[in-house]
């Protein structure tokens, strides 16, 4: 499984996102800080896939662990920034079972009005 894929593509799926966000979806790579055009969402892998669950000395199931991002500039921002990880928590849940875990403070940087929020999403899914 692509875990990343299926989530940009369930996050790409979400109306309200898909609004927002207008294609703005980065693997990996994060904008540079003030030349932002809309809001952005940056995800990545947190770890490699973990086995667990086993049974007859076979694994059942992956764990992954994701890390999601979401950069917005401007007036506005702060909530706006805050709807989008929202929703895409509400999402990540929703579609994959997948919790929040862990995240960072959410930051602002004065000088050129950006914010940004990180989270980290853990879940199983079951291995083929």
């Amino acid at each position: 499984m692509d875990v990343l894929d299926e989530i940009y593509q369930a996050l790409k799926a979400d109306p309200f996102i898909s609004e927002q966000v207008q294609g703005r979806f980065k693997f990996y790579e994060y904008p540079a800080t003030g030349d932002l055009s809309g809001p952005v969402v940056v995800m990545e892998e947190a770890g490699p896939p973990l086995p667990g669950d086993f049974a007859d000395n076979k694994w059942l199931t992956e764990d992954y662990f994701v890390h999601v991002e979401v950069w917005v500039q401007g007036a506005g921002g702060r909530t706006k920034r805050d709807a989008i990880a929202k929703r895409i928590q509400n999402v990540i849940w929703e579609k994959f079972g997948f919790p929040l875990v862990s995240g960072m403070k959410p930051e602002w940087d004065k000088e050129t009005n950006t914010y940004r929020d990180a989270r980290r999403y853990r879940g199983k899914v079951y291995v083929n």
